[in-house]
């Protein structure tokens, strides 16, 4: 079921491509204002001008999530035009390199934790005091089966992923007692740019197209959705799993 979110401010990183870009067009048609966060000028431009064609609205915000000054920015930003914050979705993140870990270098692993651990905490912390004035603020963190199954090669990634999925339970359960409600998702494997760079002979057309993951994701977004602290896995398409932490 689509939710209703006509005049709910939502903020999605990465936005400019992938399942962040799909996601945010999601939640426009569904009647919310996207702040629509990414590095790409280029790509923001093209979900606002998707947005726009049906009669959505959005507000670009470009700057690279490594400028952790510009995150704490963001939170000032939104509740200086509209004092509160109904979603965020923590999308954004990079892969590294596949390789032992013995081998990653310092700088690739330093970014890998950086990108995808620090700045959502830093996401979190500049967003949360805008989305407790939400009467139904919703948050949802995008990690990845990797943070379970730990393959060879994947050390860096994997233990980000572990990392969010950490920082998303333990911010779950200090909220618990609030109206704000936040989830882990694990997407699967999706036909995206970094799908393509972690498994290049794999063929794109047999993976779900992002789009179809960010109608699944749509319905954990809405006042409806009432679970926290969970961790939710896209499978065909749809929600059919979920797995609650012991």
């Amino acid at each position: 079921m689509t939710p209703n979110l006509k005049d709910r401010i939502a903020v999605v990183t990465g936005a400019s491509r992938g399942i962040g870009y799909f996601t945010a067009l999601e939640l426009a048609r569904a009647g919310a204002h996207v702040v629509a966060c990414a590095r790409t000028l280029g790509g923001l431009e093209e979900l606002d001008d998707a947005i726009k064609a049906f009669g959505g609205s959005a507000t670009l915000v470009p700057f690279d999530l490594a400028d952790m000054a510009a995150i704490d920015k963001l939170g000032g930003a939104i509740n200086e035009r509209w004092g509160k914050l109904d979603i965020m979705v923590a999308n954004a993140g990079v892969l590294g390199t596949i390789s032992p870990i013995g081998h990653v270098e310092a700088k690739v692993f330093e970014k890998v934790m950086a990108i995808n651990v620090t700045a959502t905490w830093r996401l979190i912390r500049s967003l949360e005091p805008l989305l407790v004035r939400s009467d139904a603020g919703r948050a949802l963190i995008l990690s990845s089966s990797a943070a379970h199954k730990c393959k060879p090669f994947w050390g860096p990634y994997s233990a980000s992923k572990a990392a969010v999925e950490a920082l998303a339970r333990t911010w779950a359960y200090e909220t618990q007692r609030l109206p704000l409600r936040i989830l882990s998702v694990d997407p699967g494997a999706t036909r995206t740019a970094m799908r393509a760079q972690a498994v290049p002979g794999e063929d794109p057309e047999t993976l779900p197209h992002p789009s179809e993951v960010a109608q699944a994701l749509l319905p954990l977004l809405g006042p409806e959705q009432t679970e926290t602290g969970k961790l939710f896995i896209v499978r065909e398409k749809k929600i059919v799993d979920y797995r609650m932490p012991e």
